[in-house]
């Protein structure tokens, strides 16, 4: 009886000593104000808890206001410093690989796979990131992918026409149906607490993600059967696993797939229905493109003919509706990074292995940084550089991390714009509800109406 005493009393002394120290974290300067929550969970539940689309996360809005710009948390099993001030962002940016390095939770890096470019650092990154940008940097955009885009831009269009309706978040995803499907398995989990038991976020994604790469690793070994030269990524991908000196892998390469085909499947998609949302409820911004569209119709020897890069740059009106539609989205609820060691900042210190977060968001819809920010207004960037990242605008990250696809992105965008306008008529039918958990989620889509002019 005594040692069963004895032992529950170490137990319990043991739990009680956990629970402070996770309460009350130690650190060698001053922790920037904040709560890390109830033990275990930390505050994930208040976290995670749903928000609409126009609106600055309410965990961050309630702690912003009893705390300031800088506060400290706990959630899905990481303590957690967010930063919602522009400066300090700036600095985390700059400091890339030298105080700090990319870092996601524990359920993001194994949906998206430790040899995913997330994961990588210094040259490796600089490597992968070098040959994702032969895909969709600038000069690629402009000498091939320009022309393909365009196609399958008027191949769609054409296709959605023929249907009549189509749920435009569904359609204008570039992931295969049984991709899809996975995808949308893990979209919860990504950001979710690291619990691996049927029926909870974490263990869905990581099942998601399974099945997705089990189809991507059999594309990709058909593709090394091909006699048949496709001149694509994939292509790409497997001349640098063949070499005698090689970074690439076959694991790297399906993890970059992957990623890429993720990106394109979730944020691409959302930004694009988000665009026609927003083009729909606001009439004055649709007369304003069809006006910038017809003058570039009308410039041409032949009405028909496809967009040319100088056509693209001459988008201005486009351009600034694009930035303000991924202003008003912010896709990314959240970038990531971790303190290679303590940090100080504004007389507060950050303790080394500690996540830093900074919230797009608070920036993206500050009254401070952005008049009437709740309200969708392109003309607020004119006079503006509309292809450029700044401290108040982070739509595509920052620093050396700046979104890889961004300019693609940009053009599927601009694309997609100048066909639907100049060729079509369509009218939203249901739909259009928005939710933020925190990632951006349409629950019932947005079904559109659409013909030939």
């Amino acid at each position: 009886m005594w040692v069963f005493v004895a032992c529950l009393t170490a137990i319990l002394v043991k739990l009680g000593h956990w629970i402070y120290t996770q309460t009350n974290p130690k650190c060698n300067g001053k922790l920037p104000p904040g709560s890390m929550g109830f033990p275990i969970i930390g505050e994930t539940v208040e976290f995670f808890s749903p928000y609409s689309l126009h609106d600055i996360p309410p965990f961050v809005r309630k702690r912003m206001a009893r705390y300031g710009s800088l506060f400290r948390t706990n959630f899905v099993g990481r303590n957690v410093v967010v930063s919602t001030d522009p400066e300090i962002n700036h600095f985390i940016f700059q400091q890339e690989g030298t105080s700090f390095l990319i870092s996601y939770t524990e359920s993001f890096n194994e949906i998206f796979g430790q040899q995913s470019l997330l994961s990588y650092h210094g040259m490796l990154h600089k490597y992968l990131r070098n040959l994702i940008l032969q895909l969709v940097g600038p000069e690629n955009l402009k000498g091939k992918l320009m022309y393909e885009i365009n196609e399958a831009t008027r191949r769609h269009l054409h296709s959605w026409a023929r249907h009549g309706t189509v749920d435009i978040k569904e359609v204008t995803s570039e992931a295969s149906r049984k991709l899809r499907e996975n995808y949308k398995a893990f979209m919860d989990g990504l950001i979710s607490f690291p619990l691996n038991i049927p029926g909870t976020a974490y263990h869905a994604c990581l099942q998601g993600r399974k099945n997705a790469t089990r189809v991507i690793k059999d594309i990709f070994e058909e593709r090394k059967k091909s006699t048949t030269p496709h001149q694509d990524f994939l292509d790409l991908l497997l001349e640098e696993v063949r070499k005698e000196e090689k970074f690439l892998n076959d694991a790297i390469a399906v993890d970059l797939v992957f990623m890429l085909l993720f990106a394109t499947h979730e944020t691409t998609s959302s930004a694009m229905t988000l665009l026609i949302k927003f083009i729909s409820d606001h009439p004055e911004v649709l007369a304003e493109l069809v006006k910038e569209h017809e003058t570039i119709l009308r410039s041409r020897d032949k009405e028909d003919d496809e967009i040319t890069w100088q056509e693209y740059k001459s988008m201005t009106f486009t351009h600034m509706v694009i930035n303000e539609t991924v202003r008003l989205a912010n896709i990314v609820p959240g970038i990531f990074r971790k303190a290679l060691k303590d940090v100080e900042v504004k007389g507060y210190t950050i303790p080394a292995g500690w996540t830093v977060m900074v919230v797009p968001s608070v920036l993206h819809l500050s009254p401070t940084e952005y008049d009437d920010p709740l309200a969708f207004n392109p003309w607020r960037w004119k006079g503006k550089d509309l292809h450029a990242g700044s401290k108040t605008f982070m739509a595509f990250g920052g620093g050396v991390r700046l979104c890889v696809g961004a300019d693609i992105a940009k053009l599927l965008m601009a694309s997609f714009l100048h066909y639907l306008i100049t060729k079509y008529r369509w009218t939203v039918t249901k739909g259009g509800d928005i939710i933020r958990k925190p990632g951006l989620v349409f629950p019932n889509g947005l079904h559109v109406k659409i013909s030939e002019k």
